[in-house]
């Protein structure tokens, strides 16, 4: 008799994760059978835990913070994509053989595509360009996505060195600037992209001016708690799109589910509106301006 397929997500700390909500609501609404559950694994176990993957009782995971190059170290085949940031944060056993695979920037990507469509063509004839704010590693595949899709992009990060060096993984592509350019760069830009923890929780809230930005602009932030943090709401006031760091977090979730349980799930309102409920954030549109985009949609359709 074959056991249940179980995947969990793997970090430290794990308590936190909204993700075995995400996979529970695809297991339940899809009628499958299977589990997704949470180890939380200490650093100095990680090397072992990844290494000794198949005496796990899981055929997959997600990996989080502070494991995801670790995780790659360990993996006995990785996909291009992993390859290129150093890092796996989806991972599947085959035939006893533990793969890699990135999909931070898949999500990133397939969440502005559901939440703006078209976003990436709206730039100025004869190039579009992204401005991104910092150079950690939530950058580094938002990086591969945006030139993936044909963008330039304008990296700002408070430390220099870091930025250059991020520069300097991606080619041409990347271009690093001072903070006296960024009304320039914003000016010419169809995205602006905040990467750090600016905004999140107590956090202070960016200091920046987007009145440079052209008005067709998208406003993102990985951040998703609070899910409208400063730099959304600024943006909202001068009645630009934007795009919180939800989607990415749900959107990046679809692959490893598929790899596991064998379908594709898919992302809907409904799934959007369990996690904010358990984020504890009232079921407002007007305070989720993304959720009034879907209504607005679906009312059309």
């Amino acid at each position: 008799m074959t056991s249940e397929p179980r995947a969990a997500v793997i970090g430290w700390p794990v308590e936190h994760s909204r993700s075995p909500l995400i996979h529970g609501h695809w297991l339940k609404t899809l009628n499958l059978a299977g589990s997704y559950e949470r180890r939380a694994v200490a650093p100095d176990a990680a090397e072992s835990f990844f290494r000794s993957f198949a005496e796990s009782g899981l055929i997959g995971g997600n990996v989080t913070i502070p494991h995801k190059e670790t995780a790659f170290a360990c993996c006995d085949e990785v996909d291009e994509t992993a390859r290129a940031l150093g890092a796996v944060n989806t991972l599947v056993l085959e035939n006893g053989r533990l793969l890699g695979s990135n999909t931070d920037g898949l999500g990133f990507l397939n969440s502005l595509d559901h939440s703006a469509p078209n976003w990436d063509k709206s730039g100025e004839k004869g190039g579009k360009s992204a401005v991104v704010l910092g150079a950690g590693g939530a950058a580094r595949a938002i990086i591969w996505a945006l030139l993936a899709r044909g963008l330039t992009v304008h990296l700002f990060n408070r430390t220099r060195a870091r930025a250059d060096a991020l520069a300097d993984h991606f080619g041409s592509g990347v271009h690093v600037h001072g903070p006296e350019e960024m009304a320039a760069m914003l000016e010419g830009a169809s995205l602006l992209v905040n990467t750090t923890s600016a905004g999140m929780g107590g956090n202070p809230a960016l200091d920046i001016d987007l009145s440079p930005l052209p008005g067709n602009a998208v406003v993102t932030d990985i951040v998703y708690s609070p899910l409208m943090t400063p730099l959304l709401l600024l943006a909202r006031e001068r009645g630009l799109v934007t795009v919180d760091g939800l989607g990415m977090l749900l959107h990046q979730a679809v692959p490893g589910f598929e790899l596991w349980f064998k379908r594709r799930p898919q992302v809907t309102s409904e799934l959007r509106r369990l996690v904010l409920a358990d984020m504890g954030l009232a079921q407002d549109p007007s305070k989720d301006p993304i959720a009034a985009r879907e209504s607005t949609r679906e009312v059309g359709q």
